[in-house]
């Protein structure tokens, strides 16, 4: 056996810095998909598809509806949704509809909300889809419609539609959208249609089967992890375990000695080992000798930066909001109160680790990731890679989970890979890179670490009168494309999204923001700022609710006459829960807490019980959520559901902690997620709504862990201001 070493003389490429212009030039974020495999998507073949009257549908002559998802499906439900809004103005038969991933193409499918760049995230899938789907369905059914009527010589007027077929009652013709495709196909594509009246709707709002679900329960749907491809590879990576740290050298004797190993590169993130199979690859990398230059990195432990942080929250910090003169009503108050909040780093832990498949060659790279973020990632690939964006292709796969992970301005993960098959030769040979759990626990990029300081004043009536909130902790948009747009003055705007928004009605409010900078590298995480500041926010306001004399719900429920959505929210959680009943048995508490997280209103009451031991067990969880038109009452309720388990994952248990900046979690058993047996009893209520729809992959989160925590207090008088509390009630 022969083994090759390779030892690039630039190990520093400034590819961050190129794509971090250009998308800042672009003011959006990026994603895109690209034909993916076959396997890998629910779609009806191309052969025979003759009316394509826009970017995102295909009607064939075997009547087969392919609806062309501009949006990745990572389990939210999104392919879904967007073929059900389609589908609806198209009248289609949905059990001939199939879903596949649009191609790469930003003017095509940008995400309105992020400019001129395809992508997937802040739960904004359906919310710019919306209008955008509904005109391709309505302009398509225009069309057959016409061909219709031009065939039999009849007023449209007089034609109807259902599932998929036109027809002509009195004459009682019909034709199926297979029939008609040919010469629809020859039409014009109206310039605007009258589209449905929402009474009229028979797809949106009703539970119509999820389109992946199919592929996902007999094997057939493909992940990253199933691609093979002829001759390919498979790379692990050797990262630095210190976040900064480089490679000052390396002895690849005992890793080439692996059977199976076939080569060893060192790229600009560590040093990688190239193999005929994963468990070659992890015995090498294993065997690998690695010396690490760590001169840079970042040494200091959580608590060591927790302490910096508590000390900054006594500084003054800069406004994120400023109404009125909150300082002198809280020294003026009758009542004051205070509190602190420490939130730990997180990962995202998603159930499929990040790998991808390139196949690169001196004029072209060829991709296959569950991406998320698809024209970021093709910029920095090309970057990467020496080539044009255009010379790079991207097959999107279903994604198993990302909750932010997928998409990042680095593309950490697709930059690897292809910085692997460069090293490799760049000859054409696929190679697949693969992420362990440890790699991924260990790999950065988490939810930042965050101080809160809250103070509150109560005037002689018992009214809040003032409030002041210090959040301290990173900024996750700070050197990176979207920090001309999202910082403003100073401010990110997520660091203090779910606190400067705060929709109770206080006189006066003081949000401020002190920015830390560390080498911990870190990223949106799901719901973004609401993950800590709603915690905060709720959790707080308990405790002033407590000091009023009041139960939670009657104190928010006052103080949200300006905003009646989530007033309607409020209640709906609370009598479904049954609030006024009542009280629970000794050991057992009822909590509860609202928020606003990307538009989308969710209220939550949570039912604990603490044991003796300290330990704490959510029965039940009773959500109530205004998100707009219900498109899919089935995929909203599981997006609740979701969201709550891994909400109360992260508070019971999820911390990231470093000793002397080494990452101390290595898999599940110390990186804690909700375990099946945990998972509470969830009820969901959806909120009738005629507004348009909203994102529901993460506002489900933001409200879960305080309530948990103000149950906690109800059931035993603690409070909860460290995370993660799972154990920390004993004694």
């Amino acid at each position: 056996m022969s083994i090759e070493i390779t030892v690039p003389q630039n190990t520093r490429r400034g590819f961050l810095k190129g794509a971090g212009a250009a998308a800042a030039a672009a003011l959006t974020i990026g994603f895109e998909w690209a034909a993916t495999p076959r396997r890998a998507m629910a779609a009806a073949p191309v052969a025979g598809a003759v009316f394509a009257p826009n970017a995102f549908l295909r009607i064939g002559t075997d009547d087969s509806v392919t609806i062309i998802a501009k949006h990745v499906e990572m389990g939210q439900g999104a392919y879904t949704g967007i073929a059900t809004v389609l589908a609806e103005e198209l009248d289609a038969d949905w059990s001939r509809v199939r879903v596949e991933s649009a191609p790469a193409d930003a003017k095509r499918y940008n995400n309105f909300l992020f400019g001129t760049m395809q992508g997937t995230g802040g739960s904004s899938a359906m919310a710019n889809s919306w209008t955008q789907l509904r005109e391709a369905g309505g302009k398509a059914r225009a069309m057959l419609l016409t061909s219709a009527g031009a065939r039999w010589g009849v007023p449209v007027a007089e034609l109807t539609v259902e599932k998929g077929v036109v027809h002509h009652p009195a004459s009682r013709r019909r034709a199926t959208f297979g029939s008609l495709a040919g010469a629809a196909a020859k039409l014009p594509v109206p310039d605007a249609v009258t589209l449905k009246n929402p009474k009229d709707f028979r797809l949106i709002g009703t539970r119509v089967p999820r389109v992946d679900v199919p592929a996902k329960s007999n094997g057939t749907a493909g992940f990253t992890l199933d691609v093979e491809l002829p001759g390919m590879l498979v790379a692990l990576l050797k990262r630095p375990p210190l976040f900064g740290a480089t490679v000052k050298s390396f002895d690849a004797t005992a890793a080439g000695a692996i059977p199976g190993v076939v080569k060893v590169v060192q790229v600009p993130r560590g040093v990688a080992v190239i193999a005929r199979s994963f468990w070659a690859a992890k015995q090498g990398r294993d065997a690998l000798v690695v010396e690490w230059d760590d001169v840079n990195a970042e040494k200091r432990s959580s608590a060591t930066l927790m302490e910096e942080y508590r000390q900054l929250a006594d500084k003054p910090g800069l406004p994120a909001r400023k109404d009125g003169d909150a300082a002198s009503a809280i020294a003026a108050a009758s009542r004051k109160v205070s509190a602190s909040f420490e939130f730990p780093y997180l990962a995202h832990a998603p159930m499929e680790p990040l790998d991808a498949v390139v196949k690169l060659t001196r004029d072209s790279c060829e991709i296959w990731a569950g991406d998320q973020f698809q024209t970021m990632d093709q910029m920095n690939a090309a970057k990467t890679a020496g080539l044009e964006p255009a010379q790079v292709s991207i097959n999107t796969l279903y994604a198993g989970g990302s909750f932010g992970r997928r998409a990042n301005m680095g593309s950490d993960y697709i930059v690897e890979a292809v910085s692997i098959a460069k090293a490799y030769g760049a000859d054409g040979t696929p190679i697949k890179l693969q992420w362990t759990r440890e790699d991924d626990i260990h790999g950065g990029l988490y939810r930042p670490l965050y101080f809160h300081k809250l103070e509150a004043g109560l005037d002689a009536q018992g009214r809040l009168s003032g409030w002041r909130h210090v959040i301290v902790g990173q900024s996750i948009m700070a050197d990176t494309a979207f920090a001309p747009v999202m910082i403003k003055d100073g401010i990110d705007g997520t660091s203090v999204e779910g606190a400067a928004n705060l929709p109770y009605a206080i006189p006066n409010i003081d949000v401020e923001l002190s920015t830390t900078r560390n080498g911990v590298p870190v990223l949106w995480w799901r719901v973004v700022g609401s993950s800590h500041n709603a915690f905060a926010v709720e959790a707080f306001i308990d405790e002033v609710a407590q000091a009023a004399g009041e139960d939670g719900f009657t104190f928010r429920r006052k103080l949200l006459d300006k905003h009646p959505r989530m007033k309607a929210v409020l209640e709906l959680a609370a009598e479904k829960a049954g609030w006024s009943g009542a009280p629970l048995p000794k050991g057992r508490g009822r909590g509860i807490a609202v928020a606003e997280a990307f538009n989308t209103l969710v209220a939550q009451v949570a039912e604990v019980t603490v044991g003796a031991d300290g330990k704490v067990t959510v029965d039940r969880v009773v959500c109530a959520v205004d998100c707009g038109i219900a498109i899919n009452p089935d995929v909203i309720t599981a997006q609740m559901e979701g969201g709550i388990g891994f909400g109360l994952g992260a508070a019971l248990y999820g911390a990231i902690t470093l000793k002397d900046g080494r990452v101390e979690q290595d898999n599940f058993n110390g990186y804690r997620v909700l375990r099946l047996n945990e998972m509470p009893k969830v009820e969901v209520h959806i909120v009738p709504s005629t507004e348009p729809p909203t994102g529901v992959g993460e506002p489900g989160v933001a409200p879960v862990g305080p309530a948990v925590a103000n149950a906690v207090f109800a059931a035993t008088g603690k409070r909860v201001r460290v995370l993660p509390f799972g154990g920390s009630l004993a004694g």
